[in-house]
């Protein structure tokens, strides 16, 4: 028994030493990469100060800017390769873009970017990527998708960002794909279907069909880049059991357009029973002056639930003369939907 107290306590400081040690090497490695991260940003600021002006001269023809530039140390080469293309994002100007290929082929920068991808370092294998994407290196590609399973998700996301710049059409089934990676930013997803627009919306429909139980996450990409040809799925989907997705299908429309038959599944909506439903809906009939009487449906929810309301007393202002007359009933009225509909037609007034 004696042995095995002596077993059972030597067991338990061996797991206080561990854990002991676990700590530690976590609380070395957090301090690490931080150390590492302020080195990268010092080095980042360092090179934009010494080089940035050397850029802004090749590019206005400078020839002994240029030179300044080739000779260069190879490890700043995709840096100053990045203060010369990310303008570009901006500034599509066809002198500027064939300025900055001419310095970046006098540079060797693509193949400094190669071996850059194959670094250990995340920052280096994310600065290539968005080096490559500016670069539009289309045949660079597979090398950019295979980036998008990176294991640093700042390295994911400079992926999708690079698939975005090179506007290549076979990406598309994998940046659809990527839209439901939760690990990537949000607004890098939608910027990467918004850079194609409705080049996007056939695959997104097939997937819908294919995959059904994300189909709200479809709904929500054709909020970005759906035209009319999404709204017969759209108005199917208004009917799905999932409140999610009858959200997202709502706010679709809303982007897409609205005809006769969607009008009037938005008016319906507005008596459902989930307050988000009715509020999607709500601003679906954003400007709708067709038929279905909207005004007067949407004026009954002026005294719902505030995210209701709100979206409500818009969509009447946007109706023209039935919205307004709907508001001016209302604004005689002493409580919240009276005060609703009096700023309403205080804003009317203030944008004439």
């Amino acid at each position: 028994m004696i042995d095995l107290l002596f077993d059972f306590e030597s067991f338990t400081l061996w797991l206080v030493w561990a854990a002991l040690g676990l700590a530690v090497s976590m609380t070395f490695a957090v301090i690490w990469g931080r150390i590492v991260f302020a080195w990268h940003e010092v080095e980042r600021r360092r090179v934009e100060r010494q080089y940035g002006p050397l850029v802004r001269r090749a590019l206005d023809g400078d020839e002994p800017a240029l030179r300044a530039l080739v000779r260069s140390l190879p490890r700043y080469r995709l840096p100053i390769a990045r203060l010369l293309i990310i303008p570009l994002v901006h500034d599509r100007d066809p002198a500027r873009i064939a300025a900055t290929r001419s310095i970046a082929d006098a540079m060797s920068v693509v193949p400094i970017a190669d071996r850059f991808l194959r670094s250990p370092w995340w920052w280096r294998r994310t600065v290539a990527l968005h080096v490559l994407g500016l670069l539009q290196q289309k045949d660079r590609t597979a090398k950019i998708v295979a980036a998008l399973d990176d294991r640093n998700s700042d390295v994911r996301g400079a992926a999708l960002d690079a698939l975005a710049d090179m506007q290549d059409p076979a990406t598309l089934p994998a940046i659809v794909v990527r839209f439901q990676d939760a690990s990537l930013q949000r607004g890098r997803r939608a910027a990467a279907l918004a850079a194609f627009g409705s080049q996007c919306e056939p695959f997104l429909l097939e997937l819908s069909q294919l995959d059904p139980e994300h189909r709200g996450n479809y709904a929500r990409a054709l909020t970005i880049c759906g035209t009319e040809r999404s709204r017969p799925a759209l108005r199917q989907w208004t009917d799905d059991p999932r409140v999610d997705v009858r959200e997202a299908a709502f706010e679709a429309l809303a982007h897409v357009g609205l005809d006769e038959a969607a009008a009037a599944r938005a008016i319906t909506a507005l008596e459902n029973r989930e307050s988000s439903v009715r509020a999607r809906a709500a601003s679906a009939l954003y400007g709708w002056t067709g038929n279905g009487d909207a005004a007067s449906h949407l004026a009954r929810h002026l005294d719902d639930a505030w995210a209701v309301a709100v979206p409500a007393a818009r969509s009447l202002l946007s109706m023209r003369e039935a919205g307004r007359l709907e508001l001016q009933a209302c604004a005689r009225r002493s409580d919240l939907a009276g005060a609703l509909a009096r700023q309403m037609l205080w804003e009317a007034r203030v944008q004439c």
